[in-house]
């Protein structure tokens, strides 16, 4: 198959560490020109200079996507840097799960601002550019908490199916001129469990992570698959989880 992905400029969010790191790498590797948003500076900085050590282009910029400017600022660099977008990987979320009457109204807020308003706003700032040039590719990560629907995760899971429901919506709305993928990992070793705030339920979930997890790079894989298809080639859903995961 053609390489559909050398030159393509992809912003990538939550690229500091996991999915967005792996995501990153890989797609650098192949050629990709990958704008990077995270919290984290130091991280930021350390993934760019290995892709440039590496012989990739990348920039960084602080992100958090809980500030509409800053998903705007980090598509403005891509624009600025490389002239053009042409892939938003909306990866950045966080988990905290708990019982729905615990009431942990603090912890739903973070999980709708981060992960489904934060999906939102790098959606507002890439379409924009998406629609001047007449291409583009929005890919969010999802989950597979949002398909297989079980105690502790619903308010979690209810901001991915979110995100699934309005993706859905944006790729019917494109007509075809921008293509729109959702890709929902299930146990993947990563930092997302370190935010879960219950002791138990935290040791539970790394525990059972511990022994059935799968690489950042299955994602990442995933990713360079939908984008390295023809541009009349739309990949909706990829679901990538263990394959002795319930």
């Amino acid at each position: 198959m053609k390489n559909n992905i050398k030159g393509k400029v992809v912003a990538i969010t939550g690229a500091s560490s996991g999915i967005g790191e792996a995501t990153a790498l890989m797609l650098a590797a192949q050629g990709a020109k990958v704008v990077l948003g995270a919290r984290r500076k130091d991280r930021l900085e350390d993934l760019v200079s290995r892709i440039k050590t590496a012989g990739g282009e990348a920039v960084c910029l602080v992100t958090d996507v809980t500030l509409r400017g800053d998903l705007t600022n980090l598509v403005a660099l891509a624009c600025t840097t490389y002239g053009r977008l042409d892939v938003m990987v909306n990866n950045a979320g966080i988990s905290h799960l708990g019982r729905i009457d615990d009431v942990q109204v603090a912890e739903w807020e973070e999980m709708i601002d981060v992960n489904l308003k934060g999906t939102l706003y790098g959606i507002a700032a890439a379409l924009p550019v998406f629609k001047k040039q007449g291409s583009g590719h929005i890919i969010n990560i999802i989950s597979t908490s949002g398909i297989r629907i079980v105690p502790l995760q619903g308010v979690y899971a209810g901001t991915k199916n979110a995100v699934r429901t309005i993706a859905e919506a944006l790729r019917q709305e494109s007509g075809g001129q921008y293509r729109v993928t959702g890709i929902s990992p299930g146990f993947v070793n990563t930092e997302l469990t370190d935010h879960i705030k219950d002791d138990a339920t935290r040791g539970a979930i790394k525990e059972r992570a511990a022994q059935i997890a799968i690489s950042p790079d299955a994602i990442a894989g995933g990713v360079v698959y939908a984008i390295s298809q023809p541009d009349n080639v739309d990949v909706g859903d990829i679901v990538i989880r263990p394959s002795i995961q319930d």
